[in-house]
């Protein structure tokens, strides 16, 4: 895994700007602690940072399809798990290879297929193809947009990279926030393309961008697809189970120390039994995958339910490990921990936005730190609720009828800041008219029932929007710790085949993802394969609530968070007993110290 950023300006000469191509990828380090290097010429700059996982010496880049005079350099993000299918189709198409790294293949790759090339592609993956002969730029993001990839225009052309924070260091790109950029934070509904920086786009899921002489081209070459599905329940479950098994089996590749993350959930634990099945064809029966889990001091004590928890994780994910024969481990933390302002600003910076989830992203990236201190690259089962219908939304005669995004009606007002509605941003409106579009885009089959018309779109809504934050928070918070986490569930043939696949057989056995939980039959202990869902586990302790209720204070003694929030509305989260703090409120809190720290350290040119 690693970070790539550059640009391509028709306008200038790119060979005069070492300086600047540098300060742009120095700010990708911790993407790539491993190696770091640069590569211009007349019309383009380009940059990486390393994380090394496969072919440690071979796969240094920038590469470039020959030693003199190239003609194609690639600057590449991501893991290919088909390379090596690819690489032999390749060698018979005539094409000699100097390295082991699928970096090169994908180069290869596209001196065959030109910007076909990703349509080819198996994995996470998000990179520059600059084509010397034809002064082309061609920029690639992988199908649900696990890895990311930014751009924004500059003169005679446009700057590209793996985080904002990279583009911020070209002379001609300014970290700037105008109200349609607050809108999309804070109406929490993660459109792809817009992004919170005013002139700064993402490069879309499944879509591509060529810039040359004629100017900037994008397309989708790969999105969700409504099909007929013609196979029986049994036919399914097991289709369903060979799908993640090769997910599975392809992402266990790595040259580098490999695990898993095990919550103790049904969808993680499938996952590291599959992974531990891999591994011991691989290495024989004593081998063992390692795996961790993330638990707080007070859990065991002071855990109580909420809308998104309905028990404590650490016995669950104590008893997986020994079902699969793993070598666990409990990474704990402390109310401290979570409170530490550097911590906090760490996570503020590595999402370069002032929107996440407080606690859950602070221990998110202090587990990863210790993960990292064992680990190379780690493998998560993010997706699974989306894929196969997880969450309460698909179950919920509320949710069913509702005219809006689902997950408003668990975190809309109650959870969302409180912006001063002085700003009138028209935030309602917006998510009305974005509804009416995310709508427009669902595919459906002629004949279906209205039933199996409305989950279609809460599945469609699920994959394209809601698992677009959490795949950007994992590798976010993941890569600022230099670990590479994997993701099978998002295998693309895995999610053609499940969104096919009618909701009858979703839910076949009356409850929330029925069909993994028959496919994970006899891979998982029976108390974790009927567990209820629960969401990443948060801490329940008074002095998180008393600690973070005083950070809050603190932020809002700066004018400018003040200028952006209604203090009344947040009065009451403020003045409520630490104990007696709900989620709803204290995530307002959280908000309210992010957006202090992002003020503070991205220093945003606010143009209201």
């Amino acid at each position: 895994m690693c970070g790539i950023t550059g640009w391509v300006s028709f306008h200038s000469d790119a060979r005069t700007q070492t300086p600047v191509i540098e300060a742009m990828t120095a700010t990708l380090a911790p993407r790539g602690p491993d190696a770091g290097g640069v590569w211009l010429s007349e019309r383009v700059a380009i940059g990486h940072r390393r994380l090394a996982v496969i072919d440690l010496e071979g796969g240094v880049q920038p590469m470039t399809d020959r030693p003199d005079e190239p003609a194609i350099v690639i600057s590449y993000s991501g893991e290919v798990y088909n390379h090596h299918q690819l690489r032999a189709e390749l060698r018979r198409r005539g094409h000699v290879f100097r390295t082991r790294s699928d970096t090169e293949v994908v180069l290869r790759a596209y001196a065959e297929w030109g910007e076909a090339v990703a349509e080819h592609l198996e994995g996470m993956f998000a990179f520059a193809v600059w084509d010397e002969r034809e002064q082309r730029l061609l920029l690639v993001r992988d199908r649900l947009g696990v890895k990311p990839l930014y751009w924004a225009a500059v003169d005679g052309g446009l700057a590209f990279a793996s985080e904002p924070k990279a583009l911020f260091a070209h002379p001609e790109i300014r970290p700037r926030v105008d109200a349609d950029g607050l809108r999309e934070a804070y109406s929490l509904l993660f459109n792809t393309g817009p992004t919170v920086w005013s002139g700064v786009r993402e490069v879309e899921p499944g879509g591509l961008l060529v810039l040359d002489r004629d100017g900037i081209r994008e397309r989708r070459y790969w999105q969700l697809e409504a099909a007929p599905h013609t196979d029986d329940r049994d036919t399914t479950v097991e289709r369903v189970r060979e799908l993640v098994g090769a997910a599975a089996h392809s992402q266990l590749e790595a040259d580098v120390p490999l695990c898993s993350l095990l919550s103790g959930g049904l969808d993680s634990t499938v996952l590291t039994a599959l992974l531990a099945c891999e591994l011991r064809s691989r290495q024989g029966p004593e081998a063992r995958i390692r795996s961790y889990a993330v638990d707080y001091s007070d859990q065991a004590v002071e855990f109580t339910g909420d809308i998104l928890r309905s028990g404590h994780d650490t016995p669950y994910a104590v008893e997986a490990g020994a079902f699969i024969g793993t070598d666990h481990s409990t990474v704990v933390l402390d109310p401290r921990s979570l409170l530490d302002p550097a911590h906090r600003t760490a996570v503020v910076v590595a999402r370069d936005s002032p929107i996440g989830v407080g606690d859950m992203d602070t221990s998110l990236y202090l587990l990863f730190g210790e993960i990292r201190q064992h680990s190379t690259v780690a493998v998560s089962g993010e997706a699974a609720d989306e894929v196969f219908g997880g969450y309460p939304w698909f179950h919920s005669p509320r949710a069913l009828a509702a005219g809006t995004f689902p997950w408003l009606l668990v975190t809309g007002d109650e959870a969302a800041m409180p912006l001063n509605p002085e700003l009138d941003l028209c935030i309602a409106e917006f998510r009305d008219d974005s509804y009416r579009t995310a709508l427009a885009a669902v595919p459906h089959l002629d004949g279906e029932t209205p039933a199996e018309h409305r989950q279609r779109e809460l599945q469609h809504l699920s994959l394209t929007r809601w698992l677009r934050q959490l795949l950007h928070r994992k590798d976010r918070l993941s890569m600022a710790q230099g670990l590479e986490v994997r993701v099978p569930y998002c295998d693309h043939r895995l999610v053609e085949y499940a969104f096919t696949t009618p909701w009858a057989l979703k839910s076949h056995d009356g409850r929330e993802k029925s069909l993994l939980r028959a496919a994970g039959a006899g891979l998982a202990p029976d108390s974790v394969l009927h567990r209820p869902k629960n969401h990443y586990p948060a801490t329940h302790h008074p002095d998180y609530n008393r600690g973070l209720q005083q950070l809050a204070r603190d932020a809002l003694a700066a004018e400018q968070v003040r200028a952006l929030t209604d203090e009344t509305r947040l009065k009451p989260c403020l003045d409520t007993p630490p104990d007696r703090l709900e989620w709803g409120h204290r995530l307002r809190l959280e908000r309210v110290v992010d957006l202090a720290l992002w003020l503070d350290h991205h220093r945003p040119e606010l143009a209201l």
